[in-house]
């Protein structure tokens, strides 16, 4: 195994490579920094290009875009407040913040760190633990999804700011908005409206672009000071070294490896990804502190929680994707056509059939890596020189942005409509202080535990117990009502504090 790492690597080296592999980073940078385009869109226009390359080429430069594109979704959450991604909603809770407080210098040093330590740490899975992973992954049926999915909904209340009934109306209402479309199972069309374009629901990245993006570039606009760049905080772009010490750094290695194990554990489960496990990440990181009360003030735990935990996701995803040919998110599935394109067929005998394309995806993943921290770092400076952009220059530009990443998704300009839409329900939730974040959580999670509860009563003919009798269902569902107990103590102890 370690000979044939060593020569996945190697052959990344080749000067053909390694250019595709420096361009598609780039390039990935480039599509997750922009609040509307994404890892999946970059693949896919990447697609064709790999018809003229050979197998190990080819998924070369696709495992550098999907690298590049889920670490630069950090650049415009800690900067814009605005996620380039799905994978970076949590790093704007404290990333923003601290670029706020004149520490984005430091903000993204940290997320530009532990993006590749977690990268790094989702590979060694994948090399190491990908078929016991794999096989552990295959024996969750809809009981078991739908026992994951209603524990990450308990997570909520660490989302929810000083009001837990805020939070809890404002993941009901993310809940409510993924029904409408067609219902799982019978595909029968719901709160549609008779408007035809709504049996498709709602993509996430048109909730999330609206409810973060249009949401910032609404709120700023009515801002004049902001508008101005009057009294805004002046970006440090000299800091040395890294921008946090030694001792901070090493103040987070559980947080980090607790995010790394989180991330990669739920890239295994198909369905669920980067969007999801660093919302949890994060939730996870504010429920172990010691100071959970800091979070969403501009700390390091926040940030290092979140971008541990959505690059870990990228082996993650990739363990199902190669053991057993099945993806674990939409830019999975997209390597998964890079893999087909070349006739390769993903599953337990690609190991012994095909080790040089297993190994040369981690030799592209690891090359991958410390390119994406050294162009990062480069650009660094550059990247906090767009605060200093008039906002009447810099905003017309987002909103540009954002309608090409909407309309790219279904070419539909209905879309560009509902990110509009979404957009002012994030301004108005704002103005009346509803937390945004247990609403996406809400949206992604809502599907999830209504397809799979509906699948496993099916399975089940009619029976809720059944849940309780699948070991693995009922250690996540007693975990969750656990997590409830918790929350609700734990708010019930800090007000006999504040009256004390």
């Amino acid at each position: 195994m370690f000979t044939l790492f060593v020569q996945g690597i190697a052959a990344m080296f080749a000067p053909k490579i390694i250019l595709l592999l420096i361009v598609g980073v780039g390039v990935g940078i480039i599509f997750g920094a922009v609040p509307g385009l994404t890892s999946v869109m970059a693949i896919a226009l990447f697609l064709p290009v790999t018809y003229g390359l050979s197998a190990v080429e080819g998924m070369s430069i696709l495992m550098a875009l999907y690298v590049g594109s889920v670490s630069g979704g950090l650049i415009s959450a800690i900067l814009l407040k605005m996620p380039g991604t799905p994978a970076s909603i949590a790093t704007t809770f404290d990333g923003h913040p601290m670029a706020e407080k004149g520490q984005a210098y430091k903000a993204l040093s940290t997320g530009i760190i532990f993006s590749f330590i977690g990268t790094i740490i989702s590979m060694f899975a994948l090399m190491f633990i990908a078929p016991p992973l794999a096989s552990f992954a295959i024996k969750f049926g809809p009981h078991e999804y739908f026992a994951v999915a209603v524990f990450s909904l308990t997570l909520i209340s660490g989302l929810s700011g000083k009001s837990i009934v805020k939070g809890l109306i404002s993941a009901i209402l993310g809940m409510m908005i993924g029904t409408v479309g067609v219902a799982p199972i019978d595909a029968s069309p719901r709160y549609t409206m008779g408007i035809y374009n709504l049996r498709t629901g709602f993509d996430v990245l048109i909730v999330l672009v609206g409810l973060y993006a249009i949401n910032e570039v609404l709120s700023t606009a009515g801002n004049k000071a902001m508008m101005s760049n009057e009294g805004m905080t002046k970006y440090s772009v000299t800091a040395k070294g890294l921008g946090f010490t030694a001792k901070e750094f090493w103040a987070q290695k559980w947080n980090a490896i607790r995010s790394a194990f989180l991330g990669v554990g739920i890239g295994i489960l198909p369905g669920i990804g980067g969007g999801t496990s660093n919302i949890i990440a994060y939730s996870m990181a504010r429920n172990q502190s010691r100071h959970p009360e800091l979070f969403g003030t501009g700390i390091m735990d926040g940030v290092v929680a979140s971008e541990t935990a959505n690059n870990a996701n990228i082996g993650g995803a990739m363990i199902p994707l190669l053991t057993l040919g099945i993806p674990g998110d939409a830019a999975t599935a997209m390597l998964l056509g890079g893999l087909i394109i070349h006739g390769i067929t993903p599953g337990p005998l690609l190991f012994t059939g095909n080790p040089e394309i297993v190994y040369g995806i981690l030799g592209a993943m690891l090359v991958s890596s410390f390119i994406m921290v050294l162009m990062e770092f480069l650009g660094l400076k550059a990247f906090i020189k767009i605060l200093d952009i008039k906002k009447y220059y810099l905003l017309p530009v987002i909103i540009v942005l954002c309608g090409i990443g909407a309309f790219g998704l279904n070419n539909r300009v209905f879309d560009i409509t509902m990110m509009l839409i979404f957009g002012i329900i994030g301004f108005i939730m704002n103005k009346i202080d509803y937390p945004l974040p247990p609403m996406i959580m809400g949206f992604v999670l809502g599907p999830l535990v209504e397809l799979n509860l509906r699948r496993g009563m099916q399975y089940s003919l009619g029976k809720f117990g059944d849940f309780f009798t699948r070991p693995i269902a009922a250690v996540f569902l007693i975990s969750a009502v656990l997590s409830v107990f918790l929350a609700v103590f734990k708010g019930y102890r800090d007000k006999l504090k504040q009256k004390q």
